[in-house]
């Protein structure tokens, strides 16, 4: 099965702005094949996992670079963050004698981590674009086109009628592609999630983010797994994974850099005394966040006690790559307030200085009570847009003037 990657236009564009662009994501979400498919014939590829071409980078930067001019794909670059300034150097160099040739010089992919972050940052400022590719959204593997995720913009043209337990196992498979363009991918499902773990802990963990322990590390993954969708409470992690808070503070700073999970602010407007402070942390593939948990097939997962959680998990990843997809990053939120009966909204978008509110349930019922503390929006001096019930109703529907009922399954 192939499947086109909705991100393309938008990263073909910057190549015609920026000098280097580089695309960044968690291990196999498909960066190399990605950039060597839209790459023209004359772009040469080298990368960095061959120990050679890593060891030839290290210790003499000019000539490997020397050795393999622009266009080219460098794979891998986070292993050689030294690189940077001398890209800076020859990319300067370009863009000062001869400005029509600096353009798209240089694609890079890399796993995030704090010694790439900084070089970029140090070096290439102003030079470079930065992308990331999360694995497949559901509008690509359907094939169908994907917008920036809002209410008021929702098409649902396109989109083949899909049931809640063709939902389930679209949840439980998740969104690595090698894994979804497999033959059985069912059947592969266990085994792909197990080497990939493997290989994430042994290259990533162990090296890049220098973890000793990497049964405790894997420990503190079960256990962020398993609160995906939920307020992030470091000391509970902790004490479930026998680390300190301090750790348990780092171990989930790498699940970020790595894009493994991300975290999700509250929304703070002027009366932000009454909301809640503490983020709320998501796992960015359900497959592995099945894994992680247990959940050995998609009918247990749709009928087992984590299947909100699930469901709202990945809602928000589908959101979040509506946005990256178009090489864009949204202003996302939740909404928590700190009585002892909270009112809480899951995701907010805000765009043009206006709230768009957005309630994700496991259910196919239309209920107007489940979207009654979108008014707490009001005293925040923005102005509210169009809102959302997503959940497992079949069609899209008013459910309030303001408030649209999508499907959960259109995403």
């Amino acid at each position: 099965m192939f499947v086109e990657r909705e991100l393309e236009k938008a990263f073909l564009e910057a190549n015609d702005f920026f000098s280097v662009l580089l695309l960044t994501g968690a291990r196999q979400v498909g960066k190399t094949t990605f950039l060597r498919k839209i790459a023209s014939s004359r772009r040469r590829f080298v990368s960095l996992d061959a120990l050679d071409q890593r060891n030839k980078a290290k210790r003499d930067p000019r000539l490997f670079l020397a050795d393999n001019p622009p266009p080219v794909i460098i794979d891998e670059i986070q292993h050689v963050p030294t690189l940077f300034p001398y890209l800076k150097e020859i990319v300067d160099n370009v863009r000062t004698t001869d400005p029509e040739k600096a353009n798209g010089m240089y694609w890079l992919t890399g796993s995030e981590n704090f010694d790439l972050m900084e070089g970029v940052s140090e070096s290439l400022a102003g030079r470079i674009g930065i992308f990331n590719l999360f694995g497949f959204s559901h509008r690509e593997i359907v094939g169908v086109p994907s917008t920036p995720f809002l209410p008021e913009r929702f098409c649902d043209k396109g989109m083949p009628e899909m049931t809640p337990q063709e939902l389930f196992r679209e949840i439980w498979l998740g969104s690595f592609p090698e894994l979804r363009c497999a033959r059985n991918p069912e059947k592969r499902w266990s085994i792909f999630f197990q080497s990939y773990l493997q290989t994430y802990l042994e290259r990533d963990v162990r090296k890049l983010a220098q973890v000793a322990d990497l049964g405790i590390f894997h420990g503190f993954l079960k256990a962020a797994a398993a609160r995906s969708g939920q307020m992030l409470n470091y000391s509970d992690l902790a004490r479930d994974t026998g680390i300190s808070v301090p750790t348990a503070k780092r171990y989930m700073s790498i699940l970020e850099t790595s894009t493994i999970a991300t975290l999700l602010h509250p929304y703070k407007n002027n009366r932000s005394s009454e909301t809640v402070s503490t983020p709320k942390m998501y796992f960015l593939d359900t497959g592995l966040m099945a894994f992680l948990t247990d959940w050995n097939t998609p009918e247990a997962l749709a009928s087992g006690a984590a299947s909100g959680h699930f469901l709202e998990t990945w809602c928000v990843s589908e959101i979040l790559k509506s946005y990256s997809e178009k090489g864009q990053v949204p202003s996302i939120f939740y909404f928590r307030t700190k009585e002892r009966n909270p009112s809480e909204i899951d995701v907010i978008l805000q765009e043009n200085n206006t709230l768009y509110p957005i309630e994700i349930k496991k259910s196919a019922r239309l209920d107007k009570a489940d979207v009654r503390h979108f008014g707490k929006l009001a005293p925040s001096g923005m102005q509210v847009g169009t809102g959302a019930l997503l959940n497992l109703y079949p069609t899209v529907c008013h459910l309030t003037e303001n408030v649209l009922v999508i499907p959960a399954t259109m995403l």
